[in-house]
């Protein structure tokens, strides 16, 4: 069963979290190197691993930005633009601010961090983040801040969660199933999200307002999916605060070649060997098709090179499964690598036939 995890920008590298730079820095050439898209040329899986492996070490390498990585893990960037330096106390949400001045400035400036993000199934999911999002934490908690003397009740939504799944052309073709093993967060029950006790750093939580939990889920992968296509499982990510929706899931599908067929969008392509003698006076060939194989008229002077279209036969419309691509059959003339005394004989009777005419 795949897991869905956090980002772990340490765990991308393969180093521990106290690695100092030089150990960054060797894991990170090593790493590149292994995965360059020069070295893997048309190798989508390590052209990703590759971005990864670069994010990580733009992050993890810069000693600010990593100080906010290790505190408030994939929240850094929300707290870095919102002014916090990573030494704050467990459980501190207030912005770090000169004065009342600088504080209204930076409200005057805040225009919400909507976000729209589009998926294969032509469904959009939109997020809103306002300034008190940004400025004390959003979904890691349910408090304003003690300067506006009570909690912020309004709801939020779940954090989304992602997972890479690999599946075979027929599973592409036909649809399956595919069991994982979700890590989400969930409410704090101690504080219930709130990050405090008694005005101290919730013990549970550690200030989050979160606590982590696993679970399994079991997703349908329709039919008609390709590499690329994303899958979106709503509901399934991590909890939201004040009864606010949870997170999606979203599967990113990669789909295994077959070697029978080259897939354009929903037609497929293949190549099917002719024997000369049916080429030449016209048969039947048997192609082979995702659910089988099928009879193929082959008109008589047919050409090596020329190619056939199989309506329906080809892989089913994501949206619309009951309907399909075609199948395009490209001829292969095939001749017999030794020929018997008659044979030879009738060929060259043939050849002078042709000779003369």
């Amino acid at each position: 069963m795949a897991k869905v995890e956090f980002k772990d920008y340490y765990k991308i590298l393969g180093v521990e979290r106290t690695a100092d730079d030089k150990a960054l820095r060797g894991a990170f050439r090593k790493l590149a190197r292994k995965h360059h898209p020069d070295i893997n040329p048309g190798d989508a899986g390590a052209e990703e691993r590759f971005k990864e492996v670069n994010e990580a070490y733009e992050v993890l390498s810069d000693a600010e930005k990593r100080k906010l990585y290790d505190r408030y893990g994939e929240d850094w960037r929300r707290y870095k633009e919102a002014g916090f330096t990573g030494d704050e106390p467990a459980g501190s949400r207030q912005r770090q601010s000169s004065s009342t001045a600088d504080f209204g400035e930076w409200f005057s400036g805040s225009t919400g961090g909507g976000r729209t993000t589009t998926f294969d199934f032509g469904e959009e999911a939109s997020g809103y983040s306002s300034f008190f999002d940004t400025l004390f934490g959003g979904r890691r908690s349910g408090r304003s801040s003690s300067t506006f003397g009570a909690p912020d009740t309004r709801p939020r939504r779940g954090q989304d969660l992602e997972a890479a799944v690999d599946v075979s052309f027929q599973e592409a073709f036909r649809g399956t199933t595919r069991r994982f093993d979700i890590q989400s967060q969930e409410i704090c029950p101690t504080c219930d999200g709130t990050g405090l006790i008694r005005n101290s750093t919730c013990p549970t939580c550690d200030g989050t307002g979160y606590v982590p939990r696993n679970r399994s889920i079991e997703v349908t992968i329709p039919p008609g999916v390709a590499t690329g296509s994303k899958i979106r499982v709503a509901g399934q990510g991590s909890a939201g605060l004040n009864s606010g929706p949870a997170g999606d899931v979203y599967l990113n599908v990669t789909v295994h070649p077959d070697s029978r067929f080259e897939r354009e969008g929903n037609n497929l392509r293949t190549t099917i060997d002719v024997p000369y003698d049916t080429a030449l006076l016209g048969g039947e060939v048997l192609v082979s098709t995702p659910t089988g194989q099928v009879a193929l008229r082959i008109p008589e002077g047919t050409q090596s090179g020329k190619s056939f279209r199989l309506k329906g036969q080809g892989m089913p419309q994501l949206k619309k499964p009951a309907e399909r691509g075609d199948l395009l059959a490209r001829v292969n003339i095939t001749v017999p690598a030794s020929l018997s005394s008659q044979e030879k004989s009738l060929v060259e009777q043939l050849r002078k036939l042709r000779e003369g005419a």
